[in-house]
C-alpha cells in the first residue's frame, strides 16, 4: 500500500452562534466541483440544573453562500429530530442528528439548528418553560466557514454551554434560552483512489463496510476513487466488466486514515483463467491429469467415464502429463506446449495410455 498524496485535515472552529442578523454579503460560490458528506452530532458541557430539555426539530446548512439572508438553506432531514435533555449529553456522550448527507463540496458557510416549542429547564424539581423568541421563528445560525474537500465525511459537533444558554431575566421571572453553542469539526473518512489496467476494461472497485457496499466505476483511465471511506483497514475488490475475458481480483490490507488519500497503485487484472479436458480410452483404468502452475502442480482424476478437466489454469502454454494408475503397467503420456487461452477449454480429446 502506497499513501502518495497526504492531506491532514483536521481542523476545529469554535464559533459563537447569532440570532440577529449582520450586513449581508453576497453569496458566492468557490468553484468546487463534487460532492461531500456530512454528519451532526449534539453535545453540551455540565450545567448546574436537573435538566435542560431542547425541542430540535431540523438542521440546516448554507453552503457556497455567504449571504445572511433566508435564500440557500438547505435542509438535512429527515433527521434524528426529538426533545433531548442536554444534561445527559456531557462527558462525551452525544447525539446523531444527521448523518452522512450528501452536499455540494465546497464552502460550508453556515449551521442553523432549528427548534420547536417544548423547550423547558428543570430547576429544584421544578420546570420552567424556556423562551426562545427569535430562535423560533429562524433557528439558531452558527457560523462556520469550513471548506468541504470533494469525497470526504464531516463530522459537526455542536457543543452547547448550557451554564451559559440559560438566562433568568429579572423582574419578570422568565427563563430565557440564548443558547451558546460551540461547533468543531472533522474528517469521518478518507478514500482509496487507484487505476485499473488494461484501462479500456470497465470495472466496478468496490469495499465493504459495516455490511455495506461503497464502489465506484473507473473512468476512460482506469482511475477510480472510494469516497467517504471511514478509517481502517479493507480489501478492495476489483470486478471487471462481464464477457470481458478478464476476472476479479483483491488488494488486501488497504489502510484508510481519515483525511487522507490512500492510493493502492496500478492493479492489473488477470486474464480469466482456461481449462484443459480430456478423456482416457482405457477401459477400467483411472488416471490423472497434472500441469505445472506458476510453481504449484494442478491435479484433476478420471471419472467413471474417463475423463478429467483441470480448471483455473492461467493462459498460457503448458506441457500436461496423464499418469495410469500404480500396477497398471502403463506409461505416462505428456503432451508438449498446450495452449490454454483465456475463458476457453482446451480439450486434449481421446487419449490411449
Amino acid at each position: 500500500m502506497k499513501i502518495l498524496k497526504t492531506s491532514f485535515l483536521l481542523f476545529s472552529a469554535v464559533i459563537f452562534f447569532t440570532l440577529s442578523n449582520c450586513s449581508s454579503d453576497s453569496s458566492t460560490g468557490n468553484g468546487v466541483e463534487g460532492t461531500s458528506f456530512i454528519s451532526v452530532k449534539l453535545s453540551d458541557e455540565p450545567g448546574d440544573f436537573d435538566n435542560v430539555f431542547i425541542d430540535v426539530q431540523d438542521v440546516m446548512v448554507k453552503v457556497n453562500d455567504n449571504s445572511d439572508g433566508e435564500s440557500g438553506w438547505q435542509s438535512l432531514g429527515p433527521i434524528n429530530a426529538g426533545v433531548y435533555d442536554l444534561l445527559e449529553l456531557t462527558g462525551g456522550i452525544s447525539v446523531l442528528l444527521v448523518d452522512n448527507f450528501e452536499v455540494p463540496s465546497g464552502m460550508l458557510n453556515q449551521i442553523r439548528l432549528v427548534l420547536g416549542d417544548d423547550n423547558t429547564v428543570v430547576i429544584d424539581g421544578v420546570t420552567h418553560d424556556l423562551q426562545t423568541p427569535s430562535a423560533q421563528q429562524s433557528g439558531l445560525k452558527i457560523k462556520v466557514d469550513e471548506t468541504l474537500d470533494p469525497g470526504f465525511t464531516y463530522e459537526f459537533l455542536l457543543d452547547f454551554t448550557v451554564d451559559e444558554s440559560i438566562v433568568i431575566a429579572g423582574d419578570s421571572g422568565n427563563i430565557n434560552l440564548k443558547p451558546v453553542i460551540y461547533a468543531s469539526a472533522e474528517y469521518a473518512s478518507g478514500i482509496i483512489e487507484g487505476m485499473v489496467s488494461p484501462s479500456n476494461i470497465q470495472a466496478v472497485a468496490s469495499v465493504e463496510v459495516d455490511g455495506n457496499i461503497i464502489s465506484a466505476y473507473t473512468d476512460e483511465e482506469g482511475v477510480f476513487n472510494l469516497n467517504g471511506v471511514p478509517q481502517g483497514t479493507y480489501d478492495v475488490t476489483i470486478t471487471p466488466a462481464e464477457g470481458s475475458g478478464y476476472t476479479y481480483t483483491v488488494v488486501e490490507g488497504v489502510e484508510v486514515i481519515n483525511g487522507q488519500y490512500t492510493d493502492v497503485g496500478v492493479i492489473n487484472l488477470p486474464l480469466m483463467p482456461g481449462s484443459i479436458a480430456g478423456t482416457v480410452l482405457n477401459e477400467g483404468l483411472s488416471a490423472t491429469a497434472s500441469v505445472m502452475v506458476e510453481g504449484e502442480m494442478v491435479s484433476a482424476s478420471t471419472d467413471e467415464l474417463g475423463t478429467f478437466l483441470l480448471e483455473g489454469i492461467p493462459a498460457g502454454i503448458y506441457n500436461v502429463y496423464v499418469a495410469p494408475e500404480e500396477g497398471s503397467g502403463l506409461e505416462t503420456s505428456e503432451f508438449i506446449e498446450i495452449e490454454v487461452i483465456s475463458g476457453e477449454t482446451t480439450n486434449l480429446g481421446d487419449i490411449m495410455l
